[in-house]
C-alpha cells in the first residue's frame, strides 16, 4: 500500500475540485485558460489539505522508528530521539516512502505561490480588460499590474539593500527563501483569522436556524425583495448599455476602420439586442470622413467592458431569481405540508428538470414528508450542537497552542494520546477532521462574501472570470498558514512545540521562522487569540448592524426595514405564484384539449393528405397529356370558372399578343389602374 493512499487522494481531489468548478463556472463560455488556472489553484490548495494527514502519520512512524534504533540519550544527528519503544513500529497502511514527500510539497506549494502571486492577477486583468486584441489586453493587464507589481518590487529591495549595509546580518539564500516564506503566511494569517472567526459562528449558526421552517421562509421573502431590486437595476443597466452601443453602431459604418471593433462589441450582447440592431441597419450608408465625432479605439474598449459586465451581471440576476422562487415555493410547501393528515409530501408546480428515476423510486412523497417535516430539522439541530462544539475547542486550542507544558490544546492531547500507541488510523481521522473543519470555516466564507459586484462566487455556473481568478488567488495565499496553523494546533510543528524532533515534510518545505524571532515567536503565536474577539463579534452581529446603519440592507429580525422587505418579497412571490399557476392552468387545458380532439384532428388531417395526393396525382397525369382548350376532363365547372375570368379580368392592351385561352397567360401582378402586368422577362418593362 505503499504510496497507494496518495495517489488515491490526489484522483479524489482532482475531481472534487472539478465538480466545484463545474456548479460555479461555465466551462462553455468562459475562456478554457481561466479555467485551467482557476482549476489548478484550487486542486492544488484541496491537495494541501487532503494530504497533510498522510504527512503527520508519516512523520510520527518515521520518529519511532528513530526511537527504536537509539538510545534514550543519544542524539539521533540534529534530532534528539525519544526512549525506544518496547512495541515494534507498525507501518501505517498509507506510509509515504522517504523522499516522496518533500518534492511533492516542494512542487505544490511553489506552484501555488507562483499562481497567487504572478498569474492570476495578471489573468485577473487580462479577463478584465475590454481590449480587442491579444496584444491589447497584455498591454491593459501589464499597465493595471505596474502598481501592484511595482509595491512589492520595491519592499524586497528595500530590504535587501538593508541587508547588503548591515554588517550583523549574514543572510544566505535558504534564509532568504524563509523569509519570502515568511512575509507570504503573514499576510496570509492576517486574513485567515478574519474569515475563521466569521466561519466558526457563522456555520454553526446557520445550521441551527436551518431547522426552523418560519426563519428560513422570512429570508427567503428577504432575498427576493433585494434579488428584484438588483435585477431591475441590471435589466437597466444593460439596456443604458445597449443604447450605447446602438449609437456607436449606427454612427460607425461598414467601411470605418473601427468596425470590427464594433462587430466584436456586437456579438457580446444577447441575441434580442443583436437582431433590433441588424434591422435599424442600412447597408448601403457609408461613413463621412468629414465627422469628428467618431470614438476612438480606447473608448470602445471600454465599452466593450461595460457590455461585458452588465450581460454577464443581467444573466446571473434572471438565473438566480427563478433559483430563489423555486427556492421559495418549495419551503412554502413544505409549510403547508406539515399538518397533512395523508403524511405525502404535495408539491404545488412539478419539477421542469426531469428526475431521476433511481431517486423517484426510493424517494418517495411518503419518504420525502417524513424527511422535510419531521427529520430534517432535528438533524440539521445535532450536527449544528456538533458544529458549535468544534468551534469552541478550536476557539481554546487557538488561544493555548502555545502551552507546551502542561499541554492545553485539545488537538494536541488528542494526538499525543494517539502517537503513544501508534494507532494510525485514529491519527490520520482526528487530523483530517481537524483541519477538515478549519478548511470549511474558511472556505465557506470565501464562497459567501460579496465585495459588492467585483467578486462574487455564484452557483449554477453564473460567476464570472475575475471572481473564479479572484477565488483561486484568496484559496492559494489562504491554505498554506491554515496548515501551519493546523500543525500549530497539534504540537507537530517545532517552532510551536520548542522539542527538537523530526518535524513534517510540510514544516522542512516552509524551512524554520526562528529566522525571524518576533514572527515566530510574536505574530505566529498570540495573532491567532484575535479569533475570540471576531466570534463574539460575529455572535452579536455587530458586522451585520453596522452594515445595516450604512445603508446596505441586512436581514436582521428586529429592523423594520427588514420587515418592509418581507412584505414585499413576499408579495412578489405571491405574484409570480399566481402568474406560474395560470400558465400551469393553460397547459393543462391545451393537453386536454389535445387529448380530447385530437384524434379527430388526426383523422381530419389524414383525410386531406389523403385528397391532397390524390389531387397532385390527377394533376401530374393531366400535364402528361397533351393540353387543349376545353376538355371533357375539365367538366362544366372548369369551364364555367374560366368564363367567369374573362370577364372578371380587364386585359393588358399594351401586350403585343392576346391569348385567348386565359389559362395559357402567365399569372399576372396587379398594378396601379386595375391591370396585370405579365411576368415574363421580355415584357415586365414594356410599359415603362
Amino acid at each position: 500500500m505503499s504510496g497507494a493512499a496518495l495517489g488515491l487522494e490526489i484522483v479524489f481531489v482532482f475531481f472534487l475540485a472539478l465538480f466545484l468548478l463545474h456548479r460555479y463556472g461555465d466551462f462553455k463560455k468562459q475562456h478554457r485558460l481561466v479555467i485551467i488556472a482557476t482549476l489548478l489553484a484550487w486542486y492544488l490548495c484541496f491537495l494541501i489539505v487532503f494530504i497533510l494527514p498522510l504527512d503527520v502519520s508519516t512523520t510520527i512512524y518515521n520518529r519511532c522508528k528513530l526511537a527504536v534504533n537509539s538510545s534514550p540519550a543519544e542524539s539521533n544527528g540534529s534530532y534528539v530521539t525519544l526512549a525506544p519503544s518496547k512495541q515494534k513500529c507498525f507501518k501505517p497502511w498509507s506510509y509515504i516512502p522517504d523522499g516522496i514527500m518533500p518534492i511533492f510539497w516542494r512542487v505544490v506549494y511553489w506552484t501555488s505561490q507562483f499562481l497567487t502571486w504572478i498569474l492570476l492577477p495578471f489573468m485577473q486583468s487580462y479577463a478584465r480588460s475590454g481590449g480587442f486584441s491579444i496584444t491589447g489586453k497584455i498591454k491593459t493587464a501589464l499597465i493595471e499590474n505596474a502598481i501592484y507589481y511595482g509595491t512589492y518590487l520595491l519592499i524586497f529591495g528595500a530590504f535587501l539593500i538593508y541587508v547588503a549595509v548591515n554588517p550583523n546580518f549574514n543572510l544566505q539564500w535558504n534564509q532568504l527563501q524563509t523569509i519570502g516564506i515568511a512575509a507570504a503566511n503573514t499576510w496570509g494569517l492576517f486574513l485567515l483569522v478574519l474569515l475563521l472567526g466569521y466561519g466558526l459562528v457563522e456555520i454553526p449558526r446557520s445550521h441551527w436556524n436551518g431547522a426552523k421552517r418560519g426563519y428560513l421562509l422570512m429570508k427567503t421573502y428577504f432575498k427576493a425583495a433585494k434579488l428584484m431590486t438588483e435585477k431591475a437595476d441590471a435589466e437597466e443597466n444593460l439596456e443604458d448599455i445597449m443604447e450605447e452601443v446602438r449609437k456607436v453602431s449606427e454612427s460607425i459604418k461598414y467601411n470605418h476602420p473601427l468596425r470590427k471593433c464594433v462587430d466584436t462589441i456586437l456579438k457580446k450582447c444577447p441575441t434580442e439586442y443583436q437582431e433590433r440592431m441588424g434591422r435599424n441597419m442600412d447597408d448601403y450608408e457609408d461613413f463621412d470622413e468629414r465627422q469628428n465625432s467618431y470614438p476612438t479605439e480606447k473608448s470602445l474598449a471600454k465599452l466593450h467592458k461595460q457590455v461585458i459586465y452588465s450581460v454577464q451581471r443581467h444573466r446571473r440576476t434572471q438565473v438566480q431569481w427563478q433559483i430563489l422562487l423555486e427556492q421559495a415555493f418549495y419551503l412554502e410547501d413544505v409549510a403547508k405540508n406539515e399538518s397533512s393528515a395523508t403524511r405525502q409530501f404535495v408539491h404545488t408546480f412539478h419539477s421542469q428538470e426531469p428526475e431521476n428515476k433511481i431517486i423517484q423510486y426510493f424517494y418517495t412523497p411518503t419518504v420525502e414528508w417524513y424527511w422535510e417535516c419531521l427529520l430534517r430539522p432535528w438533524f440539521y439541530r445535532v450536527l449544528a450542537v456538533v458544529l458549535a462544539t468544534f468551534s469552541v475547542i478550536v476557539v481554546w486550542s487557538e488561544c493555548t497552542f502555545f502551552s507546551t507544558k502542561p499541554v492545553l490544546s485539545l488537538f494536541a492531547v488528542f494526538i499525543q494520546l494517539a502517537e503513544k500507541t501508534y494507532n494510525y488510523i485514529y491519527i490520520e481521522m482526528a487530523c483530517f477532521l481537524t483541519i477538515f473543519f478549519l478548511s470549511i470555516c474558511v472556505y465557506s466564507t470565501v464562497f459567501r462574501i460579496r465585495v459588492f459586484n467585483y467578486y462574487y462566487l455564484a452557483s449554477h455556473h453564473q460567476t464570472d472570470a475575475y471572481s473564479l481568478l479572484f477565488s483561486g488567488m484568496l484559496f492559494c495565499r489562504l491554505t498554506p498558514p491554515l496548515c501551519l496553523n493546523f500543525l500549530g494546533l497539534t504540537h507537530m510543528d517545532a517552532t510551536i512545540s520548542h522539542k527538537n524532533t523530526q518535524p513534517t515534510a510540510y514544516t522542512s518545505i516552509m524551512g524554520s521562522m526562528r529566522v525571524l524571532s518576533f514572527v515566530a515567536d510574536g505574530f505566529y503565536i498570540y495573532y491567532p487569540m484575535l479569533v475570540v474577539i471576531l466570534c463574539i463579534a460575529t455572535y452579536f452581529s455587530l458586522g451585520t448592524r453596522c452594515l445595516n446603519l450604512l445603508g446596505f440592507q441586512q436581514f436582521m429580525g428586529d429592523s423594520e426595514m427588514t420587515s418592509d422587505l418581507i412584505d414585499e418579497g413576499k408579495e412578489l412571490i405571491r405574484r409570480e405564484k399566481r402568474k406560474r399557476q395560470r400558465q400551469e392552468e393553460g397547459e393543462n387545458r391545451r393537453r386536454e384539449w389535445k387529448e380530447r380532439y385530437g384524434n379527430r384532428e388526426d383523422s381530419t388531417r389524414s383525410r386531406a393528405v389523403h385528397t391532397d395526393q390524390k389531387e397532385s396525382s390527377f394533376s401530374e397525369t393531366s400535364a402528361n397529356r397533351p393540353l387543349s382548350k376545353y376538355t371533357r376532363s375539365n367538366g362544366r365547372t372548369e369551364r364555367d370558372r374560366i368564363e367567369l375570368l374573362q370577364d372578371a379580368e380587364p386585359l393588358d392592351f399594351n401586350a403585343d399578343s392576346v391569348n385567348e385561352d386565359p389559362l395559357e397567360s402567365d399569372s399576372g401582378r396587379y398594378q396601379p389602374g386595375g391591370r396585370y402586368l405579365s411576368m415574363s422577362r421580355s415584357k415586365i418593362f414594356d410599359d415603362v
